[in-house]
């Protein structure tokens, strides 16, 4: 059994209340850790201060020492690390070691982005009373940045906080889910042995009253938060002057042409709809297919899912385990029942024991539908047909979300459609919504959040320019 200190300032610390963590697959103990309070966060705050200066002022050289030294450190720990992560989150191993390696792209692309933060130099002189002047722009670190991260990517989506943040020369607090905390709590080892200022970064599973005060109090300059709309807009709109990013996933729709590769889509969209039973944010929910393809893309979705291995997580051969809980299974299923209760139908699937619920094709569903209408964040997919590309459009557009969607076709002129008529963050050709590389700009539009992610463009949201304007000849 892990048993996991919080990590507060550059020291590891206990406190009185206690946090055990659980594998969902079979509900046994994976290790231990503690909750932090108010207490505790007022300490990491005063020790992030204290060092405010020092972060800001390292040279590139240094923030890419140690960026470059994290990504090995956790290079060398891959497997212990991945097999960790796949017991406190139930996530299968083969996607657990994909997490890692990823991972370790964002700390080694941190390190080269650490060498050239923006600035800028231009000429004053467009205009007469600019003559003789000349400006400089740089770019300064905000100061200290809160990060809230999910339980589905437990440790990446913190690491796509945590890497900027430290090329940026940035300070961050780290809250983790409080059902998914080692494998953070496991990286702060690592960051703990480089040069990285004590007191820079904290991890700190949280009781509610600290978590509040992430999102209020007003010595932090940023909160990057990753999860729910449902809460996400509400710290938005509770964080006071604080800059604000939110990555809020969404109900991603994949729009598959007459002349696509159906082999090509039916692969991907299994891969998109089903890894992690659905538990992610660009996972693939609502397809369109043409009708033309429509029954052969259906049979098969199915002939494939039929070959979807369920097992253990750990188990390097399994790719489709349980759900975080049974309470969010139970939901899953319930909305399901819901819309067939209300006309749709179930063509594979829909089935639940305990935290497991069955890969799931539904067709006939009306948009208002919850599976539809809402992030099902489970193993459900709808289908269902077109008859021309711009209706599909429409169909897609047609939700309070846009995070990503997926568009297979052949056609040049539907793919300018797509990406010139889609309301998301990212068009995919020939892939699922689900494709994401690491230093890609990465958010969405409407409901999906607020801001971007991807190394780049985090360490833009956690700067601020400052101009200086002087004579040109002195």
């Amino acid at each position: 059994m892990n048993h996991l200190k919080l990590y507060i300032g550059g020291e590891f610390v206990e406190t009185g209340q206690k946090l055990s963590v659980t594998n969902p697959f079979d509900n046994s103990l994976v290790g231990e850790t503690y909750i932090a309070g108010k207490e505790e966060l007022e300490i990491a705050i005063e020790k992030a201060l204290l060092v405010k200066d020092k972060m800001r002022d390292l040279a590139s050289w240094q923030k890419y020492k140690i960026l470059n030294e994290i990504a090995n450190k956790i290079s060398a720990k891959k497997n212990e690390l991945a097999i960790l992560l796949a017991q406190e989150a139930g996530k299968p191993l083969k996607y657990a070691l994909g997490e890692i390696e990823r991972a370790i792209q964002v700390f080694t692309i941190a390190a080269e982005e650490s060498k050239r933060l923006p600035k800028e130099y231009f000429s004053m002189d467009w205009t007469p009373a600019g003559d003789g002047k000349e400006g400089f722009v740089k770019y300064f670190p905000i100061g200290l940045i809160t990060g809230i991260a999910p339980f589905n990517f437990p440790l990446n989506l913190a690491v796509h906080k945590i890497a900027p943040a430290i090329a940026s020369g940035n300070l961050i607090i780290i809250k983790p889910a409080r059902s998914t905390p080692l494998s953070v709590l496991e990286l702060a080892k690592i960051i703990d042995e480089t040069d990285l200022p004590k007191g820079a970064f904290s991890v700190l599973p949280m009781d509610r009253e600290a978590g509040n005060q992430l999102v209020t109090d007003n010595r932090i300059n940023m909160l990057s938060f990753t999860g729910s709309p449902e809460v996400g807009w509400k710290m938005k709109a509770n964080a006071g002057k604080k800059k604000v990013a939110l990555e809020l996933g969404g109900n991603a729709g994949v729009i598959v042409s007459n002349d696509s590769d159906i082999d090509l889509a039916v692969k991907k969209c299994l891969i998109g709809g089903f890894a992690f039973s659905g538990q992610v944010c660009i996972h693939v929910q609502r397809i369109y297919v043409n009708e033309n393809i429509f029954d052969e893309f259906v049979n098969k979705c199915i002939i494939g899912i039929k070959k979807l291995k369920f097992g253990t997580p750990e188990d390097p051969n399994t790719d489709i385990s349980v759900m975080i809980d049974e309470e969010n299974a139970i939901r899953v299923e319930t909305w399901v029942n819901d819309a067939v209760s209300e006309g749709a139908e179930i063509l594979y699937g829909g089935k639940r024991e305990g935290n497991y619920f069955e890969p799931t094709i539904i067709t006939s569903t009306k948009k208002e539908m919850k599976v539809c209408a809402l992030e099902v964040f489970g193993p459900v997919v709808t289908i269902e047909k077109f008859m021309n590309f711009g209706d599909a459009v429409k169909n897609v557009n047609d939700s309070d979300y846009g995070l990503q969607a997926g568009v297979f076709t052949n056609q040049i002129k539907e793919m300018n459609e797509a990406f010139n008529e889609l309301e998301v963050g990212g068009v995919i050709i020939n892939d699922v919504p689900t494709f994401r590389v690491d230093h890609m700009p990465y958010g969405g539009v409407k409901n999906s959040g607020f801001g971007r992610e991807g190394i780049k463009y985090s360490i833009f949201e956690m700067l601020e320019p400052k101009l200086l304007v002087k004579n040109a000849d002195y």
